[in-house]
């Protein structure tokens, strides 16, 4: 009897000893994947950060910048500009693959998808309330300065709106999963109004008088 008792205590010992191990595991896994898509989203607000000037697409640093169709943002497509980080580079294509990078990294991590499609949005949506900026200022300010700042905290407020919910699906799945629906018809119609606010300046940036004004060549 007492041989019995200590296999089942040996067995059950096992089982607990193998439960705690698998548990640690994954639980030192998701603690990884939650860091490593922490650290693609620094490198997505370093791309940002970095965005310095618009410029004529075409010739940089000696070479020609080769144009994919439907990587551009509307403002830049319009006037056919390259967006330029700190270093030259195309701040564009580095946005795209910064955020390709943090897809791959959120979903391994289990982000649902339309998460990260609006936190992809929000960071593009962002940028082109920048380059909208960029455009007003080479054209010396055409645009009213109060709308001006009212676009720029509207697409930082969508930003980091999405970013929000991104990191709550990340860090608390299961307590995100409870207003998930409201969040994200709060963040459509936000969407909605940042795209009424972008397209309103974008009309007067593109005035004849003002694109004429606009020295900035073509390709």
């Amino acid at each position: 009897m007492a041989e019995l008792i200590d296999l089942v205590y040996t067995t059950a010992g096992g089982i607990v000893g193998a439960s705690v191990t698998t548990y640690l595991s994954r639980n030192h896994e998701r603690r990884h994947l939650r860091a490593d898509v922490q650290q693609r989203l620094q490198r997505v607000a370093a791309v940002r950060a970095g965005v310095r000037d618009v410029a004529p697409r075409g010739a940089r640093n000696g070479r020609r910048i080769r144009y994919v169709a439907g990587e551009r943002l509307p403002a830049s497509e319009h006037f056919r500009l390259s967006v330029l980080l700190e270093d030259g580079m195309d701040a564009e294509r580095a946005l795209r693959e910064a955020l390709d990078g943090l897809v791959v990294s959120a979903l391994s991590a289990g982000v649902p998808r339309r998460v990260l499609d609006f936190a992809g949005g929000g960071e593009e949506q962002a940028l082109q309330c920048e380059v909208l900026r960029l455009i007003d200022f080479r054209l010396g300010g055409v645009l009213d300065e109060a709308d001006l700042d009212a676009l720029t905290a509207a697409g930082d407020d969508y930003r980091e709106a999405t970013t929000q919910l991104l990191l709550q699906a990340l860090w608390h799945p299961w307590r995100s999963r409870l207003r998930m629906r409201a969040r994200l018809r709060a963040l459509r119609a936000q969407a909605k109004a940042l795209h009424r606010r972008q397209q309103a300046a974008l009309a007067i940036l593109a005035r004849p008088e003002h694109t004429l004004a606009l020295d900035l060549g073509q390709s």
